[in-house]
């Protein structure tokens, strides 16, 4: 066992005794610091207020950074990391530019949300994400302002993305040195208050410390499981923390596919997402808010068996097998079959993902993914529609069309699909694909949408399909 050692501020901190499932922001706000500037706004990752900044070693002697919310980070997820927080911006007297440009901009009136704010532009900034006016609004998707609005917020983004980033790559080299130090290369155990956090490097580490805790919860970025302790109020005798475990960080391209390990966050998987087509770089662009993308996995959106889940529909469209290892044996399937039914996933005890394979677009496909949401930015999808469609000519040869948001599970329109299959993609085929999806799935109606919403956008997304591959404009500003 040891303690959790990480760096705050700038300094070296070592805590021990505080449950496993303590939060950052708790501990920020806790008597030990008594750092307030981290606010507590929603406890769910929604709000951005608790925004801070988190360092890591990037593998080749810099840093990595990104913008976290630690309502739902559990403090030993910072062990052999750097945590930076809006108290540590100012130089003396002097404000940070990004504060002196929300000042300047007026972007500030009941302040509660603004430290957050602060913290998401401030890490935008270090990491080069502030090029233009829709990047900062990409940044700031994750943060809720219900003042000022938004208008001030983002021209005081541009004025930061004026300002030059410091060169800090000797700073950057040490700070990477001193956490490697701080981490050390074994399993990190960590106890107190009779849980158990345990923190593997390597696959093999992993696959025998869950071996030797079946039953233990697997945490990732912890964007699912922190709600469970936040919301639900659940406790946990052993959690598992795969973020670290390098083997299934790494994203690899095969002539025919592309893998990604458990442990690819969603803002990593975006850009070679989006390689495959402009539609998964634009879901995985909605795909909840910035903080969340930073945190949360490809493995962990499919584990967790999400109805509603962004990702998974996506790539049931594309065909995507997944790989599971239990102990030393490592099983295939085809992602659809790992969903059962709502709240049950084909995983044994003990068993975790370790990739998931996605086809490349072969000659003669097309592709299509849709999100529909309340909200453009930071929402959950009431339907997300994802087509994969081959032709011969003019005419559809084979089809997979997947849909998150109509069923218990992320499910395929087989009956849809059957409608298509053999015909030109027209009207007609559309329309008869259409009356199928009724018979495919039967919604729900809740907060998000009527059942019969559902049915009608889902048929409204292949009707836009249609429409695009005819050529006709279907996005606002496509029309000359």
């Amino acid at each position: 066992m040891a303690p959790i050692r990480f760096i705050l501020n700038g300094r070296e901190r070592v805590v021990e005794g505080l449950p496993p499932t303590t939060t950052v922001l708790q501990y920020l706000r806790g008597p030990a610091e008594r750092l307030t500037g981290t606010k507590e706004g929603c406890a769910e990752g929604d709000c951005g207020a608790c925004t801070v900044m988190v360092e890591e070693p990037d593998g080749r002697g810099g840093l990595k950074r990104r913008a976290m919310n630690a309502c739902i980070l559990f403090l030993p997820a910072l062990h052999g990391r750097a945590v930076e927080t809006v108290e540590h911006l100012a130089s003396g007297d002097g404000l940070h530019p990004i504060q002196e440009a929300m000042v300047e901009r007026h972007a500030s009136q009941c302040g509660f949300c603004t430290p957050g704010f602060v913290m998401q532009l401030y890490a935008g900034w270090r990491t080069g994400a502030l090029t233009d006016r829709q990047s900062v609004k990409d940044v700031v998707s994750g943060n809720l302002c219900r003042c000022t609005g938004y208008g001030p917020i983002v021209e005081a983004g541009l004025d930061l993305a004026k300002v030059p980033v410091p060169d800090t790559r000797p700073e950057d080299a040490l700070r990477s040195e001193a956490l490697e130090s701080l981490r050390g290369p074994d399993l990190f155990h960590y106890e107190a208050g009779g849980a158990t956090w345990l923190s593997p490097t390597q696959v093999d580490d992993l696959a025998d410390t869950y071996a030797a805790h079946p039953t233990a919860t697997l945490v990732a970025g912890a964007t699912d499981v922190g709600l469970w302790v936040t919301k639900q109020h659940r406790t946990f005798d052993t959690l598992i923390d795969v973020s670290r475990v390098q083997d299934l960080r790494h994203v690899e391209e095969g002539p025919e596919s592309l893998f990604f390990g458990a442990a690819v966050t969603h803002a990593d998987a975006r850009e070679r997402l989006a390689e495959l087509h402009p539609d998964l770089g634009e879901v995985m662009r909605r795909f909840a808010g910035y903080q969340v993308r930073n945190a949360g996995t490809v493995g962990g959106n499919i584990a967790n068996g999400s109805p509603i889940g962004d990702l998974p529909p996506v790539l049931i469209a594309l065909g995507a097998t997944l790989y599971l290892r239990q102990g030393d044996a490592v099983r295939r399937l085809p992602l659809e079959d790992y969903f059962l039914e709502y709240g049950k996933q084909d995983r044994r005890e003990g068993e975790f993902v370790v990739a998931v394979e996605v086809p490349l677009l072969k000659e003669g496909e097309r592709f299509s993914a849709s999100k529909i949401s309340k909200r453009m930015d930071s929402d959950i999808s009431a339907v997300l529609a994802a087509f994969r469609l081959g032709f011969d000519g003019e005419r559809v040869v084979s089809a997979r069309l997947a849909f998150g948001g109509m069923a218990g599970t992320p499910k395929r329109a087989l009956g849809a699909e059957a409608a298509l299959v053999g015909r030109l993609f027209d009207e007609a085929a559309v329309r008869d694909a259409a009356q199928a999806l009724a018979q495919d799935f039967q919604p729900l109606s809740d907060m998000r949408a009527t059942a019969d919403y559902r049915l009608k956008a889902a048929a409204s997304c292949l009707e836009r399909f249609r429409l695009q591959l005819s050529g006709v404009p279907t996005r606002i500003g496509e029309v000359a």
